[in-house]
């Protein structure tokens, strides 16, 4: 069974930094895309970034561009989001995903729309605010 376990919410301060973590259990991270999501209050959830398995290829929505980085280590089968210059609107749960096996066996490529995960982890909150 596909676990996954997000932790490193906090509360921030604009221009902050935060490092969100991903554990997984059950699957290798390294086979596996893998997608980080956020939700705000009363909005839909949002792409944030994702890794691709194969090459380890990356995409970023607009909003975090040059601010947010995804990464992946192999040895801890973890995907960690370094948030930099945090800003309020980037407030939020915070949530990792993968693709079901059936799909991950097909596209290693990452895509940042919710619809192509089907685990999700629990959730973390980030909060930035003076």
């Amino acid at each position: 069974q596909l676990h996954l376990v997000e932790s490193g919410g906090d509360l921030v301060q604009p221009g902050g930094s935060l490092r969100l973590a991903c554990a997984a259990s059950g699957f290798t991270l390294d086979d596996y895309a893998i997608g980080w999501f956020r939700q705000a209050p009363g909005k839909e959830r949002e792409g944030v970034a994702c890794i691709s398995a194969s090459d380890g290829d990356t995409d970023y929505a607009d909003s975090v561009k040059g601010r947010f980085t995804i990464s992946r280590d192999s040895f801890k089968n973890t995907v960690y989001l370094q948030m930099e210059s945090l800003k309020p609107e980037d407030s939020g749960d915070y949530y990792c995903a993968a693709p079901t096996p059936e799909v991950a066996a097909v596209q290693p490529m990452c895509l940042i729309y919710p619809g192509f995960y089907g685990y999700w982890g629990q959730g973390t909150r980030v909060a930035v605010s003076s």
